[in-house]
Order: C-alpha cells, then structure tokens, then sequence
C-alpha cells in the first residue's frame, strides 16, 4: 500500500468514526433538542416524575395565586390541557395572566410543574415561535396582539347543516 492510498484509508476510518459519534450524540439528544415542550404535548408523552424540562405556553387567566413570601401558582395552558405551576421568586416584570412565557423546572407528574426560572415576553406583540406555532395549529391565534382568543364559529357559509 502506498503513502496516499494509508493517508486516504486514514482519512475514511476518522471521517467514519466522526460520523458514527455525531449520530449517536443526537440519538442520544434527540427528546431534548427541544426547546420547550406544551402542556398538551406533556400530557401525551407521558413524562415521568421528576424529568427537568421546559414549559411553555399562555398564563391561564385568574389562575395566578400569590402566597407566602414570593411564591406563585399559577397555569400554563395551550388552549387545550392546563399544568399548575408554582415558583418561589421575582417573576419578570411583564409577567400577567394571558401572556406567553416559558418556565424551566422539574415535572412533578400529575399535571403540576415546580420552575425554578420563569421567562415573560419582552414587548406588546412577542410570543415564542413554538407557542404561537401551536396556538395557530388550534385557531386560537390573535395576529398582532400574542394572545389567544376564543374559537369563533365559522362563517355561514362554511358552516354544515
């Protein structure tokens, strides 16, 4: 065997291996790519108890309840399932009921959540671009204003008899 032809055998083997370690890197990574995940999609996973994740999606309006010190309960919700959320700090200044945010914690299993950060939207029309992927998926999409609305009925000559 030649000089060249060791060299490119050399080059192959490592290319390969570099290539096998990529791919299992990501089969490894491949449920937490991730950004953050939705109440719905939780409940139709089925994480387990004590899984660290990231939650996202609207405050669920009136669910906010403040209690001793600085801790907080509140509900994240995708128009579609809820999971309670407590918190024990300063939330973000923007931080109100039927906004976007996004909280990072430990699922506790049975719809409740325990963030140890809370993350609020940072002007009047932001909205993380998988929440308001989702809320458009559901019709639940205000363009301009980041926050849900109800479903509307549709027009009468969409509707069926």
């Amino acid at each position: 065997m030649t000089r060249k032809q060791r060299r490119l055998v050399l080059i192959g083997a490592a290319g390969a291996v570099l290539c096998l370690a990529a791919g299992l890197v990501l089969f490894a990574l491949r449920d937490t790519i991730v950004f953050f995940y939705g109440p719905t999609e939780i409940a139709e996973k089925g994480v387990a108890p004590g899984t660290r994740m990231r939650l996202g999606g609207l405050v669920e309006q009136g669910s906010v309840a403040r209690g001793p010190g600085q801790r907080v309960v509140f509900s994240i919700t995708d128009s579609r399932t809820a999971i309670k959320v407590s918190y024990e700090g300063l939330l973000p200044d923007l931080f109100r009921e039927g906004q976007g945010v996004v909280t990072e914690g430990v699922f506790e299993g049975a719809g409740r959540f325990r963030a140890d950060s809370v993350l609020a939207k940072h002007d009047e029309t932001y909205m993380p671009r998988e929440v308001a992927d989702t809320l458009k998926k559901q019709g639940h999409w205000q363009p301009g204003g980041g926050g849900a609305q109800a479903p509307q009925a549709p027009p009468a000559s969409q509707a069926k008899p």
